[in-house]
């Protein structure tokens, strides 16, 4: 008899919870204080996020600001004019080289380093060692990019530390952000110096997440240091590894404008102009507001198809994926 009260309580259809306007208050009154905490966070994203994008209407008219953005968007629609304008710029070949150069090459660089960093650091026995290490390598990420630069500036100086050193080996002295050829080295090494360190954590949290009994199983069968790290770490941190590829793939064609413009001279233009850079002299130097929020939209528009192109084949291939 109980079991078939059982069964005819299984066989009965669950009630689905349908969204009414008097659910919707009864929620409402039931977690007050939960939705009052999420109006600053919407508040946020509205305002610096959203709201700016009504600028991205400047690319499709020559945008005059006594008119404003809807005035030139109604009154001097220009269509595509500014991306085929860009397109056929003589520039453009120069600044897409230079930003996808200098982008992969960090990524090919900086993003293994990181991870073999992470493992050194999980590595490391003595507590205090390890605390120190990660504690000094943390420190120049907190550096402003504005003093970092003037470092940078000053070390390449022909008088500098870098300058020094390179003219000690090439017996030539010279300011070294006035070669192209250095430009790369530089601004990858000055990256790594600054980011390497902090790009550790989120490595390191997934290494402590592992299970150490796997190691010590790993050990009984007799697996060596190199087979652990194969079979149970970087499984074990895989799914970290995929997501931070997806993200840093979908900057490729970003760049830090901020530390470009501080560090690059006209003597080296032709090797350190990027995109974002072309954006900030096009923009606010010579005032071709059109002009730049078309180039910065195509710029953006590419990092999007990069991203959801590299999610597509991650969720494909490992069942990890951003979205």
């Amino acid at each position: 008899m109980a079991l078939s009260k059982t069964a005819g309580a299984a066989d009965k259809p669950r009630k689905e919870h349908k969204f009414t306007k008097e659910a919707l208050k009864k929620d409402f009154k039931k977690n007050k204080m939960k939705y009052l905490l999420v109006i600053p966070l919407i508040a946020f994203f509205l305002i610096f996020s959203y709201f700016p994008m009504v600028g991205l209407t400047m690319a499709f008219c020559d945008y005059r600001p006594n008119l404003g953005i809807f005035g030139s968007l109604f009154e001097r629609f220009v269509g595509l004019k500014h991306f085929k304008d860009f397109f056929g710029s003589i520039f453009f070949g120069r600044v897409l080289k230079n930003t996808i150069l200098l982008n992969v090459w960090t990524l090919v660089i900086s993003f293994p380093l990181t991870i073999i960093v992470a493992l050194m650091i999980n590595e490391a026995k003595n507590k205090l060692f390890k605390k120190t290490v990660q504690t000094l390598s943390y420190l120049p990420y907190f550096i402003s990019m504005v003093v970092l630069c003037g470092l940078m500036v000053d070390f390449c100086k022909s008088t500098g530390v870098l300058g020094v050193l390179m003219s000690a080996i090439t017996g030539k002295p010279q300011n070294l952000l006035s070669v192209a050829s250095y430009w790369r080295p530089i601004y990858i090494g000055s990256g790594l110096w600054q980011g390497l360190g902090f790009g550790t954590i989120l490595y390191v949290a997934a290494l402590s997440g592992i299970d150490q009994q796997l190691y010590e199983a790993a050990k009984i069968d007799g697996a060596g240091y190199w087979k652990q790290m194969l079979h149970i770490t970087l499984p074990g941190i895989r799914p970290t590894i995929i997501i931070m590829l997806i993200m840093n793939v979908g900057m490729l064609m970003g760049g830090a404008a901020d530390k470009t413009i501080l560090m690059y001279n006209m003597q080296i233009l032709d090797k350190a102009d990027i995109i974002a850079s072309y954006v900030y002299r096009k923009g606010l130097l010579e005032g071709g507001y059109s002009f730049s929020t078309a180039v910065g939209l195509f710029n953006s528009v590419i990092n999007f198809i990069l991203i959801v192109v590299t999610n597509h084949f991650s969720k494909k291939y490992s069942e990890t994926s951003l979205f």
